[in-house]
């Protein structure tokens, strides 16, 4: 308790140095913006070009702000600023642009404090006093004019943002703000109309009573595209604009599965995504892989508010899916927290940097304000375990100012874990006989079992857990923004997460021939604990401004930190036989990002004869840093029965991290960019981006995208995009060291996974690993039919050469180069870019919606994709590597490629229906997984091979609305108990029965049905 309490005070210490740093900034760019006022006189000199033709008053003046870096304060009525005016000036003194606008209008201005006040009683030394014959205007009739306020929300009740008012006829209008508020000022006759994407338009009509305007959005059931962001520096666009496919998951849609963890909601709405939950499956158990497009977890890149997420700390080294790369943990995010996630399927790592070779998945932050969600579910598997508490809470509330936002999300959730072994069936082992319990080899009373408080090895009992793992996460996250004067607004979120995770080891037998046992302190044989915290903070702060001529700047700093700690629990260091400890401290792996950025656009409208162009450029600066920390001398000490008796050194299940492997690496990378998107005509668009990086560690790179939509007519368009991406080496797989021992034949057996770094890699000719680098080419048309019909199809072809993979475990014994440079080391592993590979695919995405009436609608949508992905070049085995040594050396094998190849669902597709009648909500979901096959290498036998069938899973959800503020959800995910193919039991990958679904592959998990309640409390 005394150590996780320091380690607590060191992560609040160094979260605490994070945040001052960042809030420094902050402050001092804030300074920066405010600091001085100078002289009226100064202000009055300034030069101004500007030109504004039949605009109102109010619109000129918020020009004339941006243009010359002022302030006006006034009062709109007193000025009567809905008068329209005209005027150009090139060079011209801002007094001389004051004079002549508002000099006909009989104002008057004066510089007080650094601010110009206009009044029509002011008179100043810098103008002539006013006359009273001047006229006012031809235009403006003021006694037809009134102001309009009032607030949009939609039918739910929550405000709507960025609705179009506009007085028909004319190109006049505003915006609801972040609140949904709006004023407009409209003569008695005009017809005011709200549009908003996805909602009915709605047309009224100004009366002189109309002063104040409530107005609730509905649904328009035909307007089947989201609007998105991602992939795109210049407008939002929906389905079928986009020049490259995108999904949307709005929160809803997340919070309809059912599902508690953010990558499994992910999971069953995005087709192209994959994420299922493992067991005894090392660094795996504690953050889930998370693949797109059937490539690597670590080739799609994470956003948040479209700046860059850090990634887990520990990679996986484990034979199952993503084997050799590291993931970013979606599951650290309260989904509660979240307004929705965009998955940009398409490469993108000319836009966003590293990483982005598969595409984005851009997690946008709830921004929502005076309002309250709770939100509390309870969840079992039909077998009874898996038991599943989760209470959520999120609320937002305006910070003073229009359009400021805090918006705020705790989440606590606890999960028992599951078990889906088979019932134990140990072989006998040459050497030696059974002792304890397995003496008697038909034990059968289960009270045994309780009383030595351990699993006997018979036909009865289980030894091992083998499913999900025992997990209890707290998590807290913010989004904030605040508008500043002069058109500058500051804005920051972010969070903290800590999970604990219960994961277990392969079982013990208690057999004396077994270098893994400990008779003295477990007669019966024994299970490895292996528990692990995971802990995750992160801070984004940042400034926005909109400068003159329309170019808006971002400047943002942030920095994002994860940690693994990891023990061994209920084992022991055989070693050290009675002496051994049955706790262990495994050691720490940390991953620490700070990222810096400047990105600077403009949208163009008659750019060279385009209809708009948007302009973007910046830069970012990235710090990486990774740190592997050692265990307690007993988790990988080499006792002294490891060559007296042949017992194995370190911590059984997982051994410590020794001295040699500690880590303290840093490696930073400047990147600069270029993005161009352009509306030649309303039907086609074109857009380019350009990026150069550079790192310190391996050297530079460079990547482009080219991407157009042509429009055939509203409801056809075709798209296209060709991308050159890369994605840089990782610091956890550049320097990582790993030392592995076991005893076989009385000798010490160490696998050792080298730092590239090492020397002696190079003597073998084995280089530092580079970036990987991609071309994807995507071609697709989207169509809308009629007003209820939508549907996309994408093909692509994603190429990567170079790609890096871990090496198979090389025999020191056995290769002639390794025997003078690994004296003591029986095996190695290293990381090298050895293969090329082609994914090619076709996604297909389809939605139907119909009201019946009112309060009657349904809703179905169908998203499937084929893809494949397959090795089509392997680079030779290093000459120095090889000399020697008849055989040839395989740098990968069978099992490794198809960890690539074969190992995830190649076809995948989700089928959901809804129907909302009245206050209730129905709704069902099908998900296919297609088959996967998985390789295992038995010792001195051939690879083979099994497949595991595909699946078709069902879920089920009834809502009921029981007031406007409280709905209920009773559900069943995987209704009908389905289950993968179980594994041969002939094979070793079984396990005795311990393993009774592949570790291999990964499908879609194993723990059948899950029934749960939730609740929603809106306040």
């Amino acid at each position: 308790m005394k150590k996780e309490q320091q380690e607590l005070k060191k992560g609040l210490n160094k979260l605490m140095k994070m945040t001052f740093t960042q809030l420094s900034l902050a402050v001092l760019m804030t300074t920066f913006v405010f600091a001085g006022s100078p002289k009226a006189q100064d202000i009055l000199n300034k030069q101004v070009s500007i030109r504004f033709e039949n605009v109102e008053l109010r619109e000129a003046l918020v020009l004339l702000e941006r243009t010359a870096e002022v302030q006006f304060v006034y009062s709109s009525k007193a000025i009567h600023a809905n008068r329209k005016v005209s005027i150009t000036a090139n060079n011209k003194k801002l007094s001389d642009v004051l004079d002549a606008t508002l000099k006909p209008l009989k104002i008057g201005y004066k510089v007080i404090g650094g601010q110009i006040l206009l009044n029509v009683s002011v008179k100043t030394s810098e103008t002539a006093p006013l006359s009273k014959n001047e006229s006012i205007g031809q235009n403006i009739k003021t006694n037809l004019i009134q102001t309009i306020t009032g607030v949009v929300k939609d039918e739910k009740g929550e405000p709507a943002p960025g609705v179009n008012i506009v007085i028909k006829g004319t190109t006049k209008g505003v915006q609801s703000d972040m609140d949904g508020k709006f004023s407009i000022d409209a003569e008695v006759g005009n017809i005011l109309v709200f549009t908003s994407v996805g909602y009915i338009k709605q047309e009224i009509t100004v009366t002189k009573e109309t002063t104040t305007l409530n107005i609730t959005l509905k649904e328009d059931l035909g307007t089947l595209g989201e609007v998105t962001v991602v992939g795109s520096r210049g407008k939002a666009r929906t389905d079928v604009d986009r020049p490259v496919p995108v999904d949307v998951l709005n929160a809803k849609d997340l919070q309809l599965t059912g599902q508690t963890d953010l990558a499994q909601m992910v999971q069953f709405n995005s087709p192209s995504f994959n994420s299922a939950k493992t067991g005894i499956n090392g660094v795996a158990n504690y953050a889930d892989p998370a693949t797109l497009r059937g490539l690597s977890p670590d080739q799609v890149l994470v956003l948040i508010n479209g700046k860059r997420r850090h990634q887990f700390s520990a990679l996986n080294l484990n034979v199952t899916v993503g084997l050799g790369t590291v993931v970013t943990d979606m599951n650290s995010i309260p989904s509660l927290a979240l307004d929705r996630i965009e998955v940009l399927r398409d490469g993108a790592a000319a836009q966003y940097g590293s990483d982005a070779i598969a595409g984005i998945v851009n997690v946008a932050l709830n921004k929502s304000v005076g309002k309250g969600t709770f939100k509390t579910q309870y969840g079992v598997t039909k077998m009874g375990d898996g038991t599943t508490y989760m209470g959520a809470l999120n609320y937002g509330v305006k910070l003073g100012k229009e359009g400021s936002f805090l918006n705020m999300t705790l989440h606590y959730q606890h999960a028992d874990g599951t078990d889906r072994s088979d019932f134990y069936n140990p072989q006998p082992i040459a050497g030696g006989t059974y002792t304890g319990i397995y003496a008697s080899t038909k034990v059968k009373d289960d009270s045994i079992r309780i009383a030595r408080k351990v699993y006997p090895a018979t036909d009865s009992f289980r030894v091992t857990k083998y499913g999900s793992n025992q997990n209890t996460a707290y998590q807290g996250f913010y989004n904030m923004g605040i508008p500043l004067s002069r058109g500058w607004s500051f804005y920051s979120f972010g969070g903290a997460s800590s999970k604990n995770v219960l994961a277990y080891g392969f079982f013990r037998i208690a057999n004396p021939a077994n270098p893994n046992a400990t008779p003295e302190i477990y007669p019966d044989g024994y299970t490895p604990d292996l528990p692990g915290k995971t802990v995750d903070y992160s801070s984004v702060v940042g400034l926005k401004r909109e400068l003159q001529d329309g170019w808006n700047m971002d400047f943002s700093t942030g920095y994002g930190y994860n940690y693994l700690d990891l023990w061994a629990n209920h084992t022991t260091n055989p070693s050290l036989g009675a002496a051994s400890p049955t706790e262990f401290y495994v050691g720490r792996s940390a991953f620490g990002q700070s990222t810096t950025e400047a990105n600077l656009s403009k949208s163009i409208k008659d750019f060279i004869g385009t209809k708009n162009t948007n302009i973007a450029f910046g830069g970012q600066f990235r710090v990486d840093q990774f740190k592997l920390g050692q265990g307690s001398t007993e988790s990988y000490q080499v006792g002294p029965l490891a060559t007296t008796k042949g017992k194995a050194p370190g911590s059984s299940g997982r051994p410590g991290i020794a001295p040699d492997d500690n880590t303290n690496e840093k490696r930073s990378n400047i990147g600069i960019y270029a993005d161009l998107e352009s509306d030649i005509t309303d039907k086609f668009l074109i857009a380019a981006a350009l990026r150069f990086e550079n790192y310190t560690d391996f050297g530079s790179n460079l990547s482009g995208k080219l991407a157009t939509r042509l429009k055939l007519n509203d409801q056809f368009s075709i798209r296209g995009s060709v991308n050159k991406g890369f994605r840089a080496p990782s610091m956890q797989q550049i320097y990582t060291s790993q030392s592995t021992s076991t005893v076989q034949a009385g000798a010490i057996i160490q696998t050792k996974q080298l730092r590239n770094s090492d020397t002696r890699l190079a003597q073998l000719g084995v280089t530092q690993p580079k970036a990987e680098n991609s071309w994807n080419y995507n071609l697709g048309v989207t169509a809308k039919v009629g007003e209820k019909f939508l549907f996309t199809l994408d093909a692509y072809q994603i190429d990567i050469k170079d790609r890096i993979i871990e090496s198979e475990r090389m025999i020191v014994a056995n290769i002639a180069a390794l025997k003078p440079l690994f004296t003591g080391i029986s095996e190695i592993r290293f990381f090298t870019n050895h293969v090329n590979t082609t994914t090619k695919g076709i996604d297909f995405v389809t939605t139907f919606k119909h009201a019946f009436g009112e309060k009657s609608k349904f809703t179905a949508s169908l998203a499937m994709t084929f893809n494949e992905t397959k090795i089509t070049g392997q680079k030779a085995t290093p000459d120095a590597l090889q000399a020697g040594t008849t055989a040839k050396i395989l740098i990968i094998d069978t099992v490794s490629i198809s960890l690539i190849e074969s190992a995830q669902p190649r076809q995948k597709a989700h089928l959901s229906l809804g129907y909302q009648f009245g206050k209730f909500n129905l709704g069902w979901r099908s998900s296919y997984f297609g088959a996967v096959t998985a390789w295992e290498k038995p010792s001195g036998k051939p690879h083979i091979s099994q497949t595991f069938s595909a699946k078709m899973l069902h879920d089920i959800s009834l809502t009921v609305q029981a007031t406007n503020k409280i709905s209920l959800t009773l559900g069943a995910n995987n209704v009908t108990d389905v289950y993968p193919d179980k594994v041969n039991k002939s094979f070793a990958g079984y396990s005795n029965g311990q393993i009774p679904f592949t570790r291999n592959a990964n499908q879609f998990g194993f723990n059948g049905a899950f029934y749960y309640l939730n609740g929603t409390l809106n306040f």
